[in-house]
C-alpha cells in the first residue's frame, strides 16, 4: 500500500494536523509526518516532492498557515496528488492561507480542504488510494455508513426532545 506523506510547514501546525494523523491511524493507512517550509527550507521541500513517488508515497497532504505556498511548492515538484490543508492564523482568520492554497495557476493544481480541515484531508488522501484498492474502498463505504447511522440516531433523540418541549 502507498504512503500518505503529512507535511507541515511548522511544528505548531500539529496541533491542527493531529486529527489527520489520528484518521489516518484509524483507516490503517500507513505515513510518515514531516515539518518543512516552503520559505525556510525550499530545497528540502522540492527535494522530498521530487522523490516522493520514488519513495513509496501515493499523497501528499501539506498544511500552512499564513502565505501557505508549502502545498503549492510540494505540487510543483511532483506528479502525485497534493491535498493542502490551510491553517487558520490571527489576523484573517485562515482566510489568507485558504486563497494562497486554493489559488492556484492552471498546471498545478493543490485539492484544498477547509480552513482547519485536517480530517477531511485525511480521508479525501484515502479516497484517492482507493481508487486502487478495494479493502480500502469498503472501508471508507463502512465509514459513511457509520456516519449516517449516527446522524439518524441523533435526529430520533431530537424527535424526543422535541415532543418534550
Amino acid at each position: 500500500m502507498k504512503k500518505t506523506a503529512v507535511i507541515m510547514g511548522s511544528d505548531s501546525d500539529l496541533s491542527v494536523m493531529a486529527e489527520t494523523i489520528k484518521t489516518l491511524r484509524e483507516l490503517g493507512l500507513p505515513f510518515e509526518v514531516h515539518v518543512m517550509s516552503a520559505h525556510r527550507t525550499p530545497e528540502c521541500v522540492s527535494r522530498f516532492a521530487a522523490e516522493a513517488r520514488r519513495n513509496g508515497f501515493g499523497v501528499i497532504i501539506a498544511a500552512a498557515g499564513k502565505a501557505a505556498h508549502l502545498a503549492g511548492a510540494v505540487a510543483a515538484h511532483t506528479t502525485l496528488p497534493v491535498v493542502g490543508v490551510p491553517i487558520g492564523s490571527q489576523g484573517l482568520g485562515g482566510l489568507d492561507s485558504l486563497l494562497s492554497t486554493a489559488q492556484m495557476p492552471p498546471g498545478v493544481p493543490v485539492a484544498t480542504v477547509a480552513i482547519d480541515g485536517a480530517r477531511n484531508a485525511a480521508i479525501l488522501a484515502a479516497q484517492i488510494l482507493a481508487v486502487g484498492d478495494e479493502a480500502l474502498e469498503e472501508a471508507l463505504s463502512a465509514r459513511k455508513i457509520e456516519m449516517e447511522k449516527s446522524v439518524m440516531k441523533k435526529d430520533e433523540k431530537l424527535q424526543r426532545e422535541v415532543k418534550n418541549l
